[in-house]
């Protein structure tokens, strides 16, 4: 995939899917959602492994897409460990986005507040991890769609000026 602002890698997180013993609703659901944005979208499976999902994140990074997302492992689980594999790709946190999508989740349920999902900047790349649960990765990224080309767009361009931004 030639790297650009709208390539995305979706990277889902599960022991089951791995396994093939479940059905990868989330990181289908979000790959949806990121073709309505106009996204060119790539999908990936990895299991409940710090290691293996660092090393996923790395390759993806590597590979130059520009957005990045994880679906699951970002509860409480003694095997939701996408955050600390995510903190260890990073290069910078980005957390209004983080905060955001757990802001707007709330809005749905109060389940939201559990999320330790994070955002952060690898290379030139976006990473964002959003729930597994089908509706709140969607809804997490609906949180951020706003913002999203823009954040993209600085991180990709060198020779960004801000200060040639109209409000």
């Amino acid at each position: 995939m030639r790297a650009t602002e709208t390539t995305a890698c979706v990277i889902t997180v599960s022991d089951g899917v791995t396994a093939g013993t479940r059905e990868d609703q989330g990181g289908k659901r979000v790959a949806d959602y990121l073709y309505t944005l106009q996204f060119m979208v790539e999908r990936r499976v990895v299991a409940d492994d710090l290691l293996q999902i660092e090393s996923t994140l790395r390759t993806a990074v590597a590979d130059h897409y520009a957005l990045v997302v994880t679906t699951g492992g970002t509860g409480l689980g003694p095997r939701d460990v996408t955050p600390e594999a995510t903190r260890n790709v990073i290069e910078r946190l980005v957390p209004g986005m983080a905060e955001e999508m757990r802001r707007k989740g709330l809005e749905q349920t109060p389940f939201a507040i559990l999320s330790r999902g994070v955002c952060g900047v690898a290379g030139r790349s976006l990473i964002v991890n959003v729930p597994g649960n089908p509706t709140g990765a969607v809804d997490s990224l609906k949180a951020i769609a706003p913002v999203l080309k823009h954040a993209l767009a600085v991180l990709r361009r060198s020779n960004y000026d801000h200060a040639l931004e109209k409000d």
